[in-house]
């Protein structure tokens, strides 16, 4: 399965999301509206899932899905800039990026704070390649609810595979330890090739065949060493 979905004409909207507006919602300092004005062209709502325009339930997680298009300037975006449409638009949100006749599909896993239902817990974002945007389209995953259909959208866009009986909140947590081991591995590496002394040569080798062999038991799935969603914690 893509991440890239033939969304029902019903669920069209079409209308064209001010960057004010973005800066209005999400408290905007200069450096954050210089990213806008540097990587954004245009920002689209162009889709709104919801019961009545896919005759999908709503759950209380997710009441619906909003599809934003992004239509770049250089071919890269800031994650922040991603981080301040999602912090102020309160729904779950799939962007679909453009540049040159490429597109690209990213989002995070969105929740509302269980602490705070008036806040959202944000992940790290999962993405797609760059596909050409003639690319076809898959027909929207079948679910039983928006909950469920939300949750299909959003790991075809996941790197790790799915295990038996684990939930979404489980794998966003094991694909973030992943990734956090990784960046670990890549500094260890970096400080064993600008160390000179001998003795701590072995000694920081030792720490990266740790880190490693960690590393190796959280992509087969073993258990997540203080695993946790970015962006926010309950």
């Amino acid at each position: 399965m893509t991440a890239f979905f033939d969304y029902p004409k019903g669920a069209a909207f079409g209308r064209l999301v001010p960057k004010s507006k973005i800066y209005e919602y999400a408290g905007a300092n200069t450096a954050l509206k210089d990213l806008f004005v540097r990587d954004v062209d245009q920002i689209v709502w162009r889709f709104k899932l919801a019961p009545e325009t896919i005759n999908l339930s709503a759950t209380n997680a997710v009441t619906e899905v909003q599809i934003f298009g992004i239509s770049l300037k250089t071919g890269k975006l800031d994650e922040a800039v991603l981080r301040a449409v999602d912090k102020a638009i309160p729904f779950p949100l799939i962007f679909e990026l453009t540049w040159r006749g490429k597109r690209m599909a990213t989002a995070a896993f969105k929740r509302p704070s269980e602490a705070d239902s008036a806040k959202w817990v944000i992940s790290e974002y999962f993405a797609t390649g760059w596909v050409p945007e003639d690319t076809p389209r898959e027909p929207l995953p079948v679910a039983l609810d928006l909950g469920s259909l939300y949750e299909r959208m959003l790991t075809a866009m996941m790197p790790a595979a799915g295990h038996p009986g684990e939930d979404i909140r489980a794998r966003v947590d094991r694909v973030e330890a992943i990734r956090a081991k990784a960046r670990e591995v890549e500094k260890i590496k970096a400080q064993l090739n600008r160390e000179k002394q001998f003795n701590r040569r072995v000694a920081i080798n030792a720490e990266l065949r740790t880190a490693k062999q960690e590393l190796a038991e959280l992509q087969h799935g073993d258990v997540i060493r203080g695993g946790g969603s970015a962006g926010g914690h309950d």
